[in-house]
């Protein structure tokens, strides 16, 4: 059962006395309590399009650097039982280089806004705050806010953060449990200065919905096993549920068993904007860590009759194989992957690693796809027995000392190659990172 069924006033009546036994007051304040931090990123995004499929002009040809400036205030909370607070945020993007032809227009792309021309704009800004309230182990947010679970999460990897505007409640009570639930009214893409009423998924575009509500939590059985529970209702959409466990096993001290499964289910809702459907999908993996190295197999099935849906640039889609460009998510798909990690702080060299994947789908097929998520070849026929596969390697180094101590340098390349639903593209991000301010 969806708590997007209900208002949030209701869970939030729910979960205030779930806090009786918390201690009483929290010992920070307003003013010792508050932290201001400022993010510098550097953003290189290139993508070829080999079948020109991602560019406004048909050259397939997308590329963009820009700089960011990522400003956050928390306040802490008024002391006493019930305490107040305040969040804030300033972001700047500066574009460095781009242009019309190769802008990506407004497509999966997304690093700058652009106009009509599709030609990007040469700055933007998104401001937000937020208003919290503390009610012993009970934290209520109204207005700009980043939620960050399996069916609702801010995304953040473009130039800026993607975040929501309405009400959310985190409760902490019990050890081991994490209650969420919020009701969101609008969201802001990476790419956008304002904020959208209704919302956009990944793959049908523009929802006139008028609210998203989410509940669910994660609960820590032990050092080694933790599992979570989510539902969403996109408001005449969807309804999303979620299941999901992750566990771990040493052998010894230098070698440990890892895994986790994820299970979605994604049901038609009220009005059945997004066409009716009744899909679900699930993903598992099992992986042996090995001093610095570790080394993962992972398995994804799509068993419905449509894509699997989610929001916008979000991070809510918390499966193993959805990874840098491709999600492997197509109706009746299933993918294969094995990825390694290697850390080499264990060889001398501390914050520098390095990641490779390598995944494979096939048999997506739209045969039974609904008008909003079908796919057609050339002659007007459902797209079957379709194909892909992608190739990822990361090196990532976060100096550890001098006066650029944090500074975090990161390279992501991806290859895929596909048959006829999907590009064929080459990808290369470069982000540089630095904290300019934490206090």
């Amino acid at each position: 059962m969806s708590i997007a069924y209900y208002t949030l006033p209701f869970f939030l009546i729910a979960a205030l006395p779930l806090a009786a036994g918390a201690v009483e007051d929290k010992p920070e304040g307003f003013i010792e309590g508050s932290s201001v931090n400022v993010l510098a990123r550097n953003f290189y995004f290139n993508r070829d399009d080999r079948k020109g499929q991602s560019s406004p002009t048909g050259n397939g040809y997308s590329e963009a650097w820009a700089q960011g400036l990522i400003g956050k205030f928390e306040s802490g909370f008024t002391q006493g039982t019930v305490g107040f607070g305040l969040e804030a945020f300033a972001m700047y993007g500066l574009k460095l280089d781009s242009g019309t032809g190769r802008s990506g227009g407004k497509g999966s792309f997304g690093v700058l806004p652009v106009d009509s021309n599709n030609h990007p704009e040469s700055s933007y800004s998104k401001f937000g705050g937020a208003a919290k309230l503390r009610v012993l182990d009970t934290v209520i947010k109204a207005g700009d806010v980043f939620p960050a679970t399996p069916v609702v999460a801010a995304g953040d990897s473009r130039l800026l953060p993607e975040s929501f505007r309405g009400v959310t409640a985190h409760n902490t009570s019990f050890e081991g449990l994490s209650l969420q639930g919020g009701r969101l009214s609008g969201m802001s893409q990476p790419s956008e200065s304002g904020m959208n009423k209704g919302f956009s998924t990944f793959y049908a575009g523009k929802v006139d919905s008028p609210w998203i509500g989410y509940f669910g939590g994660d609960y820590t059985v032990n050092k080694h096993l933790s599992v979570s529970l989510y539902s969403s209702r996109l408001k005449d959409a969807w309804d999303q549920y979620y299941v999901g466990s992750a566990a771990s096993y040493p052998l010894n001290d230098d070698v440990s068993l890892f895994g986790d499964v994820n299970y979605y289910k994604a049901v038609d809702e009220g009005k059945k904007l997004l066409g009716k459907f009744d899909n679900n999908i699930w993903s598992a993996r099992l992986g042996v860590k090995v001093g610095a190295h570790s080394v993962a197999v992972s398995h994804q099935r799509n068993n419905g009759d449509d894509d699997f849906d989610y929001l916008r640039q979000s991070d809510s889609i918390f499966l193993n194989n959805s990874i840098q460009y491709s999600d492997f998510n197509s109706p009746k798909e299933r993918s294969w992957m094995a990825r390694y990690d290697l850390d080499m702080q264990a060889f001398g060299i501390p914050g520098l690693s390095f990641m490779t994947r390598y995944a494979k789908g096939t048999g997506a097929d739209y045969s039974n796809a609904n008008a909003v998520y079908m796919r057609r070849d050339s002659a007007g026929n459902p797209l079957t027995d379709q194909r892909r596969w992608e190739r990822d390697i990361e090196a990532k180094y976060v100096l550890q000392s001098g006066s650029l101590k944090d500074l975090s340098l990161r390279l992501r390349q991806a290859t895929v190659r596909s048959s006829a639903f999907e590009s064929d593209l080459e990808e290369v991000r470069l982000i540089a990172e630095y904290p300019l301010l934490a206090l």
